[in-house]
Order: structure tokens, then C-alpha cells, then sequence
């Protein structure tokens, strides 16, 4: 909701601060270069110290900065763009731990539902982002109240968060009640084993609470016939989507109707994947190094697509208009035709998609194993299981154990 407030109320942004479509594209790029490059910071710190009040300061941080911001005066937007950067700063103490806690209270299908639940608050929270900012600012008469609504908010979830949520111990749930806890490993040790199952990206656009629920029931059901339900119902979201939000700009001048129609379709298929993309993170890397991966898969996503691209679809903008005539029409045909790149991301993206499903199998069955005690790491020579062999120990590739 915070980061899409901004949105709500962006073409009175671009008027206050005199600004064209590059500079108002640059604010989300500022907030994301920023949350992508904490996120892991807070990836390293989620996986060694409380994270419980991690988030509380975060999200306490957030909203002040949040609130600071709607003071700025119009000859200052430098300033605009450096507490956008700071509201990064809590987003990545926030979204890269949240998950993980989520995972130590809950498993299996009991998760992807919790993942759901909680990965509404995307659909939710953008609708409400756009809501929010267009409303306050008609009813205020100034946009500036719009950025006021949220900080409020945040005092609230942090009282929550404060107050209700305990910190369970990381990997406690998936583990046997006998065993010892899980203990973490240097940030080098986990890079190198993350690495290894890394091997899928996340999505970039706006989704549908139609489309959360959806991909995790289609997915739920898959599982017990295909072990690879899960990355293939991710293609077939981003896959689908792509078509959908083509033809939805295309139509945006000549048929408002269809238009709706196609971006209903394309954002519940490209939604789909939001919480099988985090169960997928969770099941595929071991509890003490969860944070780290959720940093590095905010990274490598960010880094590949929202980071720049508000920025980027801004320059086509302005770049297309130079050479055309004044007019609100070459406006409107610049954006749309710059905003069509975006469908042809989203397909390369269902196709990474296709490529996780052929290693999707082997991440989880090894960490399942280095969860349950049976696969020690030991350097050059890991992935290797001690097997009794006639009252003796002999280690032995885990491939041949899994075959």
C-alpha cells in the first residue's frame, strides 16, 4: 500500500515538482535500488539474530520516513527521491525475513496457505495504494496527505508484531523433536550452497488475490501426481499472462471494456506464482540460511527487472515523444508502446520457469536431507552421505542415494 500510494497521486507528484515521465519512473527505481541493495543486509542479520525485532524497527523506520517525505517542498525533489531510497531500507528488513518466520511456524500445505494469505497483502495492498492516494488527496485537496495515511498504519503493525508474533526457532517445525538445533554457517558457506538451487527468478508486475489463491490450489493438487507441480505452474502464469497484457495496451485506446477484460485475465495469471515462488525458496533451502536466500532472490529479481524498468520505460517515453508531434495522443502512444515490453519479460520469464522444474526435484530432496541430519556439508567433497557398511562408515555421492 505505501509503495503504491505514490502511484495514486504520481501525476500530481510530476506537477508540484515539475518533473516528466523519466524523473516520476525514477522514484520507484531509487526505492527498489535501494531495497534490492539492503536486502542482503537484512538477509545476513534474519539469519543470525532475532528477527521479530528486526522487522519492528524496519517497519517503525519505514513509516517515519515515509511520513517525512510529505513535507518536502517542491524545489527540493533530490530530497523526494532520498527518502523513497530510505523507505527502502525498511521494505528489505521487512520482506526479506517475514517469510521465513512464516515457514518456522508452519509446514507443508499448512505454508503455502499461510505463504497465501500473506502474500495477498500484494494485490490488496496495491489496490488499496491506488485507492488510498487518489481519495485522500480529493478529500485533503493536497497529495501530500496521501503519503500521511500509512505511517499510521505502520505504528499499528509494529504494535502487532511487538505484541503477538513470537519468535519460533528456525527449523524447529521440520525437524524431529530429538535433534539438536539447526546452528548457522559463515555467509560465504551460504552463498556457495545457495548458489547451487538459485535457479528460478520472481515476478515483477501486479497481481490478483483471484491469482494467489488459484496458483496455490492448482499446485496443491499437482503435487501428488507431478513433484514438479510447482515451477510448472509458474510457467504457466507468467506464460499466459504475456499475450493478456499485450492486448490489453494494445486495446487501451479503442475499446475500454476489452482492456479491463484482458488485464483481469493477464494479472490472475501472472499472479499465480507469488506464494508458490516463496514456498519454492523455502522447501529448497535449509531453515539457517532462509533470510539469505530471500535477500538474494529479492536481489537477482529486482536487479533483473523492477530496479530499472520504471526508469527505463520512462526514457522510451520521453525518447518516442521527441520525435512526435505535441499532443496528449503522443503522450498516451508513448507510454503505451514503452509499457509492451514488459510482456515480452514477463514470457522470458516463464521460461526460466521451465528450466527450474528439471532441478526443483533434486534442491528439495537435498535439503530435506541436511535437515533431518543425513547430508553434512564437508567442503570440496559435500553432497556426500555417510552410509553403515558392514559396521563401517563409507561416504557415497547422494545422486546414487536418490536414484
Amino acid at each position: 500500500m505505501d509503495r503504491f500510494t505514490v502511484a495514486g497521486v504520481l501525476p500530481d507528484i510530476e506537477q508540484f515538482f515539475n518533473i516528466g515521465d523519466s524523473s516520476s519512473g525514477l522514484i520507484q527505481t531509487v526505492f527498489i535500488s535501494s531495497y534490492m541493495v539492503l536486502a542482503p543486509v537484512f538477509g545476513y542479520l534474519g539469519d543470525r539474530y532475532n528477527r521479530k525485532y528486526l522487522m519492528c524497527g524496519g517497519i517503525a523506520f519505514w513509516s517515519l520516513v515515509t511520513l517525512g517525505s510529505s513535507f518536502i517542498p517542491g524545489e527540493h525533489f533530490w530530497l523526494l527521491l532520498l527518502t523513497r531510497g530510505l523507505v527502502g531500507v525498511g521494505e528489505a528488513s521487512y520482506s526479506t525475513i517475514a517469510p521465513t518466520l512464516i515457514a518456522d511456524l508452519f509446514v507443508a500445505d499448512q505454508r503455502s496457505r499461510m505463504l497465501s494469505i500473506f502474500y495477498f497483502a500484494i494485490p490488496v495492498g496495491s489496490g488499496l495504494g491506488y485507492i488510498a492516494g487518489s481519495k485522500v488527496k480529493d478529500m485533503a485537496g493536497d497529495w501530500h496527505w496521501a503519503l500521511r495515511v500509512t505511517p499510521g498504519l505502520g505504528v499499528v503493525a509494529v504494535l502487532l508484531l511487538f505484541l503477538v508474533v513470537r519468535e519460533p526457532p528456525r527449523g524447529a517445525v521440520e525437524r524431529h523433536s530429538d535433534l539438536p538445533p539447526l546452528n548457522p554457517t559463515s555467509w560465504w558457506a551460504d552463498l556457495r550452497a545457495l548458489a547451487r538451487n538459485l535457479i528460478f527468478g520472481l515476478i515483477t508486475c501486479l497481481t490478483g488475490v483471484l491469482g494467489v489463491g488459484l496458483g496455490v490450489e492448482i499446485s496443491r493438487r499437482l503435487r501428488h501426481s507431478n513433484p514438479r507441480a510447482d515451477p510448472l505452474v509458474c510457467a504457466t502464469g507468467l506464460l499466459g499472462s504475456a499475450p493478456f497484457l499485450f492486448l490489453s495496451l494494445a486495446c487501451a485506446r479503442g475499446s475500454i471494456v476489452a482492456t479491463y477484460i484482458f488485464i483481469f485475465i493477464g494479472e490472475t495469471l501472472l499472479s499465480m506464482n507469488w506464494a508458490i515462488v516463496a514456498d519454492i525458496l523455502l522447501y529448497v533451502v535449509i531453515p539457517t540460511r532462509r533470510s539469505t536466500a530471500e535477500a538474494f532472490q529479492i536481489v537477482l529479481s529486482h536487479l533483473l527487472g523492477d530496479a530499472g524498468s520504471p526508469y527505463l520505460i520512462g526514457l522510451i517515453s520521453d525518447r518516442l515523444r521527441r520525435n512526435w508531434p505535441a499532443s496528449f495522443l503522443s503522450e498516451f502512444r508513448a507510454l503505451q508502446f514503452s509499457l509492451m515490453l514488459c510482456a515480452f519479460v514477463g514470457a522470458l520469464g516463464g521460461a526460466a520457469f521451465l528450466g527450474t522444474a528439471i532441478f526443483i526435484e533434486a534442491d528439495r530432496r537435498r535439503a530435506q536431507l541436511h535437515v533431518q541430519g543425513l547430508l553434512h556439508e564437508a567442503g570440496s567433497t559435500d553432497d556426500r552421505i555417510v552410509v553403515p557398511q558392514r559396521g563401517r562408515s563409507t561416504r557415497v555421492p547422494v545422486a546414487s542415494v536418490l536414484i
